[in-house]
């Protein structure tokens, strides 16, 4: 079985109900939905959310959306990430975040594939980016999973689920499935209030003609628009796991 987890929450500390904001008429969790069900590899979808009373919106919008949810610890995302695998005992995970509203259900497929046809224990897209950042998939073995779950102990590993993996990797066996054009200085992914303006145009300029909208599709329509490539050019990919690691290197009084 290969489960799909979606992990989002309703608090952030850069653009607060972000997964919440109206793209088209509806929250932008939904959008991502959308496009994550049309998934031919994933199996089963869950969303994991926190157990925090500001989350209760989101266990509603999965109801409505006939996903399962799962909601456990706000601050131990591992954790929550493992309890709601546990339930299913996948033999592999596809691990997606709530702030990628563009998520390309084509090349997590691809990615799923590249990684069963390499008998991989990790696989990314991310490893060494060359797409979109916003369109990252990662894809694990259960077992790797649960031997995180057991043994991280920094924040970032606990707060990003899978740095324990990366970070260990004479443990597990990786993959890296790469673009043949680098894509990567393009961000479609929604942490900061440029990002959702840019989300917002994409989907105004396409979804009406066709809600099933590719990664071409994007790039032709951005491609038109230079001043939409640049809106939010000022971010940069990864800024929260930073953000982790100072916090790691604070607990240990470097």
């Amino acid at each position: 079985m290969i489960l799909g987890i979606l992990q989002a929450r309703v608090s952030s500390s850069r653009l607060p109900g972000k997964v919440l904001k109206p793209v088209l008429g509806e929250p932008m969790i939904i959008r991502q939905i959308e496009r994550l069900q049309r998934s031919k590899k994933i199996d089963q979808l869950v969303l994991a959310t926190s157990d925090s009373s500001d989350d209760f919106e989101l266990a509603a919008i999965c109801k409505k959306s006939a996903v399962k949810c799962f909601r456990g610890s706000l601050n131990d995302v591992l954790d929550r990430f493992y309890k709601a695998a546990a339930e299913f005992n996948p033999r592999h995970i596809v691990r997606l975040t709530g702030d990628c509203p563009l998520a390309d259900p084509d090349l997590i497929d691809k990615v799923i594939e590249f990684h069963l046809n390499g008998n991989y224990d990790y696989s990314s897209n991310a490893i060494e980016p060359t797409f979109p950042d916003g369109l990252d998939v990662e894809i694990f073995r259960y077992k790797c999973l649960e031997t995180a779950w057991r043994e991280a102990k920094l924040s970032s590993d606990r707060e990003h689920v899978t740095p324990f993996i990366l970070t260990n990797k004479r443990m597990f066996k990786t993959g890296n499935f790469k673009n043949p054009v680098n894509l990567s200085d393009y961000r479609w992914t929604v942490d900061e209030p440029e990002d959702l303006r840019l989300i917002q145009a994409i989907y105004h300029g396409l979804y009406p003609k066709n809600p099933k909208f590719d990664i071409n599709d994007i790039l032709e329509f951005v491609s038109s628009r230079p001043e939409l490539k640049k809106i939010n050019r000022m971010h940069h990919r990864n800024e929260g796991y930073q953000k982790s690691l100072s916090k790691d290197s604070a607990e240990a009084g470097i």
